[in-house]
């Protein structure tokens, strides 16, 4: 798995398990709308801009305090999207995805400050940004979020070594 073998099939009552398959359902919906401000930013609607990249800042604080299994795209994901999928042959920790929800909340709202200070082109580039990391995610399964995590963990960083394996 691409996250490095994030996953596990042992859960503790506060680690929860996700079904990998939704945060990169989720990615895929926030890589369109990051496009879409992107897009918005380069035709000089930026003021509509930086009104879409403010919702998706609040989506990724969403999933940041949440939890990634709490992010309403979750909640499409299990109602409209699982039931038609075979089970998961395995389950992921919900720390990484949270972790990368939290990286999203950094690089968005970074952009939507400086695009609020007036800062020409930094809602693009935020959008820019965290668009490679969505599109990597729903495309090809990578995680870069998912990826700091672990790095984090594995020089000890953050105290949640003894859920990863093989990082």
């Amino acid at each position: 798995m691409s996250r490095a073998n994030s996953s596990t099939t042992a859960s503790t009552p506060t680690r929860p398990l996700l079904d990998p398959r939704g945060p990169r359902f989720g990615a895929m919906i926030t890589a369109v709308l990051l496009l879409v401000v992107l897009f918005l930013s380069l035709t000089g609607a930026s003021t509509a801009a930086l009104i879409l990249l403010a919702l998706i800042t609040a989506l990724f604080a969403w999933g940041t305090l949440a939890g990634a299994g709490r992010h309403p795209y979750g909640a499409l994901f299990r109602k409209f999207v699982r039931p038609r999928l075979a089970a998961p042959s395995e389950l992921e920790d919900a720390a990484p995805p949270t972790f990368a929800q939290g990286v999203g909340l950094a690089v968005t709202l970074v952009g939507m400050v400086l695009g609020l200070a007036g800062v020409p082109g930094a809602v693009g580039v935020a959008a820019a940004a965290a668009f490679v990391a969505a599109f990597l995610n729903a495309v090809f399964d990578y995680c870069l979020g998912c990826q700091i995590y672990l790095l984090l963990v594995r020089f000890g960083l953050l105290n949640r070594g003894a859920q990863v394996r093989d990082a």
